[in-house]
C-alpha cells in the first residue's frame, strides 16, 4: 500500500465533509487527536482536525509523518485577511509561511526569525501550489497566492493588521499554518496551506459565522477533491 496523503482541517465541518466522502474509513486516536484513514477519490488518505494553535498543529503534523508515513500534506482552514483586496470567502494559497509572533529581537535577530536556525520562512511545494491554484480556477473561486502568517494570537485590531502586512508582507494571518510548514520542511514532506478568509482581522466577522463556515468548508473540500484528482492524473502520466 502506498503512503497516504495527509489532509488536515482546522474546522469540524471540513473534517466531517471529508469523512462523509471517504470509503473503508477506520479511525484511531493518537495523543488525543482522531486520525481517520481510508479512500478518497480512489487515493489512500488520512484525515484529522488539528485543534487550535501552533503546538497542536505541529504535534498533529509530526504524528501524520511519523505514525502514518504521509507522503504529502494539505492543510485547510480559515484566516483573517491582511491584504486590502481580499474579501470574505476568498482563498489564500501559501507560497510560503512564517511565524509573526517569533521575536528574539533583543538578541539581535529580525522579528519572525527563529534563532540559530537556517530557515524561518517555509516555502510550500510548488507542485501542490499549482494544483491548488488550478482547483480554485476550476471551482471559480477568487484566490491569491502568497505568504501566510501564523501566531498564537487572534488578530482583531486594525493597527495590528497594518503592522503585520507592512512588517511581514503577509496576505493573511491564522494560528497554525507556519508550524505545520516548519514540521513538513524538517521532515522534507511536500505541503501546502489553503485558507478561506473568514474576516479582515479587524474584529468584523460575517453576520452568520455558522453559515460562513459551512460554505467555506464546502469550498475547501471541493478544492481538495480537485487536487486529489489532479495528483492522481499527474502520477498516472509519470508512470506512463
Amino acid at each position: 500500500m502506498q503512503n497516504p496523503i495527509a489532509l488536515m482541517g482546522a474546522m469540524d465541518e471540513e473534517v466531517k465533509l471529508l469523512l462523509d466522502e471517504m470509503e473503508d474509513a477506520r479511525s484511531r486516536m493518537v495523543a488525543g487527536i482522531t486520525y481517520t484513514r481510508g479512500l478518497l477519490k480512489g487515493l489512500d488518505v488520512v484525515v484529522c482536525r488539528s485543534g487550535v494553535g501552533k503546538v497542536n498543529a505541529a504535534a498533529t503534523a509530526q504524528i501524520l509523518i511519523s505514525e502514518f508515513r504521509a507522503r504529502l500534506l494539505i492543510f485547510t482552514g480559515v484566516a483573517g485577511a491582511l491584504h486590502p483586496d481580499l474579501e470574505i470567502g476568498d482563498i489564500v494559497i501559501s507560497s510560503e509561511s512564517m511565524q509573526h509572533d517569533m521575536d528574539a529581537s533583543p538578541l539581535g535577530f529580525e522579528p519572525g526569525m527563529i534563532p540559530f536556525q537556517a530557515e524561518s520562512i517555509f516555502p510550500a511545494d510548488a507542485r501542490l501550489v499549482a494544483q491548488a491554484e488550478a482547483a480554485c480556477r476550476d471551482e471559480q473561486v477568487r484566490f491569491r497566492t502568497g505568504r501566510i502568517l501564523s501566531g498564537d494570537r487572534f488578530v482583531a485590531d486594525r493597527k495590528e493588521v497594518e503592522r503585520l502586512r507592512e512588517e511581514f508582507h503577509g496576505l493573511c494571518t491564522e494560528m497554525e499554518g507556519a508550524a505545520v510548514a516548519q514540521v513538513c520542511r524538517m521532515n522534507e514532506l511536500p505541503h501546502v496551506i489553503i485558507r478561506s478568509m473568514s474576516d479582515k482581522a479587524n474584529g468584523e466577522a460575517p453576520d452568520s459565522f455558522e453559515a460562513f463556515t459551512q460554505a467555506a468548508s464546502t469550498t475547501s473540500v471541493a478544492i481538495v477533491a480537485a487536487m486529489l484528482t489532479a495528483w492522481t492524473e499527474s502520477s498516472d502520466q509519470e508512470k506512463g
